[in-house]
């Protein structure tokens, strides 16, 4: 078990998260990003709590748990991220979590307290450096911060008998991140995709299929985009280079640094954004982008001009995971709410609303009776080729996320 020390931030790995507050994913709830036409900044107080100021040492805390109280004390603490849950038309009720409350008896006290991972971390790791209970049962984080909780024990072991359905109808695709094998600890909420997003009108005939287009027809000067989230533009580069995300070297990164850097200077690439890049795709400014497929799902709706390819190369995915945190006081009730989210019906009306890829297998036939576009396309619920095509990024140590985040925020200007 990796033993917890206190973050001490880079200043390009402080860049790096400024810049994921103020326009990565994290700076927009996912369905408001497309109703504002600029990312808006966060506030950074969660920064601060990065330091090893006034953060106890850690125990050796690896699965420590409270006696569970589930059985008397029919309620379950959930944190989440904003707009990532289904709501009814009155913008006040969940109805798969009122299905399930009505189901089992057990209330669930839904939170939207999570707007970024690096901030999150900040408001949780007091308690669990300390061995005490953070008031939550589950939480909801990125693939990073998730292998970083399993890392310092802070999380605890799930239960694989109160798991029958999520054991059973997981999508190949997420069974074995190289952070949770087998999923002993997490199991993913959504997948977000990274592929290429382009407008027809603007890209006038010409044809983009690969990021090698993307980086070397003069025809697109100034009006490609790549995003400011190391992981996706590197990872998308990488692939094209003909490296795996999941085994890559220094020598790799650098490779793919140097090949972005190129089109930099040469002003093939315009920026490097976050969410706002669905504005200047929409209006024509960018002819084709790195992208976020849940943001492509929703731009798809709105303009006949938007549409998307997924390289012959492949395409980068993360998710974002649920954990019971060390301490939790109703461990048993998480798990039953996470397998709940694994029945086909409820992972339906949970997919219709989020529009993120849906990691339960066998929930086509149910989308379909909500919403059969959503059902039939792939962004949402990948075919067997497409969930093939796609690859995780490596996990990184404390050493090369420095190094790497040093050297990407050179490239950016960050």
């Amino acid at each position: 078990m990796e033993q917890y020390e206190p973050d001490q931030l880079s200043p390009a790995r402080l860049a790096a998260v400024r810049r994921s507050l103020r326009n990565g994913r994290a700076s927009l709830s996912r369905r408001s990003l497309l109703r504002a036409s600029t990312g808006g900044a966060l506030a950074l107080g969660g920064l601060g709590t990065l330091s090893a100021c006034g953060i106890p040492a850690a125990k050796n805390t690896a699965g420590v748990s409270s006696e569970d109280h589930s059985a008397k004390e029919k309620q379950i603490n959930f944190s989440n991220w904003t707009e990532y849950m289904d709501v009814d038309d009155s913008e006040k009720r969940h109805p798969t979590l009122d299905a399930f409350a009505e189901r089992t008896g057990i209330k669930v006290k839904y939170t939207e307290d999570i707007n970024d991972n690096v901030e999150f971390f900040g408001k949780l790791k007091p308690q669990l450096a300390a061995g005490q209970d953070t008031g939550r049962d589950l939480i909801c984080v990125t693939d990073w911060l998730a292998a970083r909780l399993i890392r310092f024990g802070w999380v605890q072991k799930l239960d694989a008998s109160n798991l029958p359905h999520a054991y059973a109808n997981l999508s190949q695709q997420f069974r074995t991140p190289d952070w949770d094998p087998g999923r002993a600890y997490s199991y993913p909420w959504t997948g977000i995709p990274t592929v290429i997003a382009y407008n027809k009108k603007a890209l006038d005939g010409v044809e983009v299929t690969s990021i090698s287009d993307m980086l070397d027809n003069p025809k697109l000067k100034g009006r490609v985009a790549f995003l400011s989230e190391m992981r996706d533009s590197i990872g998308m580069t990488l692939l094209d280079l003909g490296k795996d995300p999941a085994k890559f070297t220094d020598d790799d990164f650098d490779a793919a640094i140097a090949r972005l850097q190129k089109a930099v200077d040469k002003g093939q690439i315009r920026r490097f954004t976050g969410n706002d890049y669905t504005s200047d795709l929409t209006k024509g400014d960018l002819a084709a982008c790195v992208a976020w497929a849940g943001d492509v799902v929703q731009l798809k709706a709105d303009s006949p001009d938007i549409d998307f390819v997924i390289p012959d190369s492949g395409y980068m995915i993360s998710s974002d995971n649920l954990l019971v945190p060390n301490k939790a006081r109703h461990k048993s009730n998480a798990e039953r709410l996470i397998d709940y989210y694994y029945e086909p019906g409820p992972a339906a009306e949970l997919a219709a609303y989020i529009n993120y890829v849906c990691p339960v297998d066998g929930v086509k036939a149910e989308l379909a009776k909500i919403d059969k576009s959503a059902a039939d396309n792939p962004l949402i619920i990948p075919d067997a080729a497409m969930a093939a095509s796609s690859h995780a990024f490596r996990s990184l140590s404390a050493k090369e996320e420095t190094a790497y985040e040093e050297k990407f925020a050179k490239l950016t200007g960050a």
